[in-house]
């Protein structure tokens, strides 16, 4: 999954230790971008105008990680009137807050930041009958608390919302890899158009944008975490594993998802 090779990663971190220096940023190491990146963007720019202008109201759904910055970023340029929700699951990494309060210090009348949260009780609930590691002991307990954390929430940030955007890249996963720009979810019960619109683009395309563009972006993706959920759940990963390998790494990869994406 790495633009670079492995090999080539491999000795810019060699060369860094031996000159003392920190390890080289995620923005210098993957930023690579595909022969046709100005076709990519233009496409996702306008996939992100027609969310916008015939699908309002819409909302971006972002996990703070390097694809949703790409997506914010784009959103304030292209002056959209499209909201930004987060799902504060009352786990995340104290790096993923310390980002979502400047994120939340770039808001707008027209792009507003809003912060879910889980229901209290349901959480305190399910911590005193399974206790704190309960996701670690079984897929069913696992994906019983991203229900309470993740999934409830979530069907109130989409709540009245004819349209979501996510930062999903068919290369992320086997699961993803047969996404299409626009598809029919549904949500609550009730469907909503839901917008892919970095579907196409590569690793090294999205730091390409967000180093050409000095976008603000998670120093987690520094120490080797390319996909970032809640901190329980999420390990940095060794060069040459698989993008999701940090996440729910005791788990069969096949079943790597939470649900927010499950068709």
């Amino acid at each position: 999954m790495h633009p670079l090779p492995v090999s080539q990663i491999n000795a810019l971190i060699q060369d860094s230790r031996m000159l003392h220096k920190p390890p080289p940023k995620a923005s210098e190491v993957h930023n690579k971008p595909s022969e046709n990146f100005a076709e990519k963007l233009d496409q996702t720019k306008d996939l992100l105008k027609q969310a916008a202008s015939q699908f309002s109201p819409c909302i971006q759904a972002s996990s703070l990680g390097a694809e949703d910055m790409v997506i914010t970023e784009l959103i304030h340029q292209l002056d959209l009137a499209v909201n930004i929700f987060v799902l504060d699951t009352g786990a995340l990494h104290t790096e993923t807050l310390s980002l979502l309060e400047r994120v939340q210090a770039r808001a707008s009348n027209r792009s507003q930041v809003l912060v879910y949260k889980p229901e209290l009780s349901s959480v305190i609930s399910f911590i005193r009958r399974e206790g704190q590691d309960a996701m670690y002991k079984s897929q069913p307990l696992r994906k019983e608390c991203c229900q309470i954390r993740k999934l409830e929430p979530l069907s109130r940030a989409l709540s009245g919302q004819k349209a979501w955007i996510t930062g999903l890249r068919a290369e992320q996963s086997n699961n993803r890899a047969q996404m299409q720009w626009t598809e029919e979810d549904f949500q609550g019960g009730k469907p909503i158009t839901k917008f892919n619109p970095l579907m196409h683009w590569s690793w090294g395309d999205v730091w390409h944008f967000l180093s050409e563009n000095s976008v603000d972006y998670n120093p987690l993706h520094d120490q080797f975490y390319p996909s970032i959920g809640c901190a329980p759940c999420t390990r940095a990963i060794s060069l040459g594993e698989d993008f999701r390998a940090g996440r729910w790494w005791w788990e069969d990869a096949s079943a790597k998802e939470c649900g927010l994406h499950q068709k």
